[in-house]
């Protein structure tokens, strides 16, 4: 790897038979969805426009279109949020998503990096008083935790901008916690909608916040850098329509999540348990590279801060597909 920082599932998952390392949803995506982002294609012989989307945004979270953003995937905000200022300390709470300490560093920050030890949850006095920006992920990918809103509200302070990653909190039923909607200075939240709607070759997501952040990030990004596919992605997934299927998949990823945590807990393997869309899990050495040969994919979390090669991340997945993996497991296990 030139970068373990720039490491991705999506490496992992190449020419693999079982995928478990992309945290992308198990199942078809809705027809209306489809429809949508077919429809879509009618607009591209125009330069794109946002402006429905961020409407769709905005009224979706029930706040103002000036505090809202709309974004080629998470991944570009973060790139906004490197770029915005010159940062005098900027904080990334670890083991958590690599990409936004990577955009850092590429747009010239040095990062203080603040790692949280096992079980990982929030601790907002291991926060420097002087970080001027903390990014966290909610719930935290990799490790499924998902922080308290007051714990993570407690991190603001004057002239302080706090970015929360909710890129996985569509995974809670009834988005406990999330701060998309609270108004509050310096705050601002990403949301990606690749995963819950299984649409990763379309990077559509958004911002939520602080108008007067979300502004300065709006001045750096690149002109019709969301296409009239991704807006038209964005309008469809924060509709009322989808709200009902937003929440059943929720549930249906609780269920395959706690079918997976099960057959984890017989086998003996150590895990945290998550709130999210995958499982951290203690499987010890060697046994990724195993059962990669074996054409199984799982996430190598070594790349993570404050984590090493014992570990691995699991996506959940339809129990047919999990028990596959489960009795691979039990192969490697150091007892068998």
């Amino acid at each position: 790897m030139d970068d373990p920082l720039r490491h991705h599932g999506d490496v992992e998952a190449r020419a693999a038979a079982l995928d478990f390392a992309v945290n992308v949803y198990g199942g078809p995506r809705p027809a209306w969805l489809d429809a949508a982002l077919l429809a879509s294609l009618d607009g591209v012989g125009r330069y794109p426009d946002p402006t429905r989307a961020r409407e769709a945004v905005a009224a979706h979270h029930r706040r103002p279109v000036d505090g809202v953003l709309v974004t080629a995937g998470a991944a570009e905000a973060f790139t906004l949020v490197a770029r915005l200022r010159p940062w005098r300390r900027p904080v990334v709470v670890h083991p958590q998503f690599t990409e936004p300490h990577a955009a850092l560093e590429q747009a010239g920050h040095r990062v203080t990096p603040v790692v949280l030890p096992e079980p990982f949850t929030l601790d907002p006095a291991a926060v420097p008083e002087d970080a001027d920006l903390v990014v966290i992920g909610n719930p935290t990918n990799p490790t499924g935790v998902l922080h308290p809103a007051d714990e993570v509200r407690a991190l603001l302070r004057p002239g302080r901008v706090v970015v929360v990653d909710e890129a996985f909190m569509d995974c809670v039923p009834g988005e406990t916690q999330s701060l998309a909607g609270v108004r509050l200075p310096g705050l601002v939240v990403l949301r990606s909608l690749t995963k819950h709607w299984g649409i990763p070759g379309i990077r559509a997501g958004y911002v939520v916040g602080d108008a007067l952040v979300v502004a300065g990030l709006a001045l750096n990004q690149t002109p019709w850098s969301v296409g009239a596919t991704a807006a038209a992605a964005v309008v469809a997934c924060t509709s009322p329509e989808a709200a009902s299927e937003a929440h059943r998949r929720a549930l249906e990823i609780r269920d395959w999540r706690e079918h997976l945590e099960k057959g984890l807990a017989d086998l003996g393997l150590p895990f945290l348990t998550s709130a999210a869309s995958f499982v951290l899990v203690r499987v010890g050495p060697g046994v990724h590279d195993a059962l990669r040969a074996g054409g199984i994919a799982l996430r190598r979390a070594d790349t993570f801060p404050g984590l090493d090669g014992s570990w691995v991340r699991i996506a959940v997945r339809p129990p047919e597909l999990t028990d596959q993996l489960l009795a691979a497991l039990d192969d490697h296990r150091p007892s068998a």
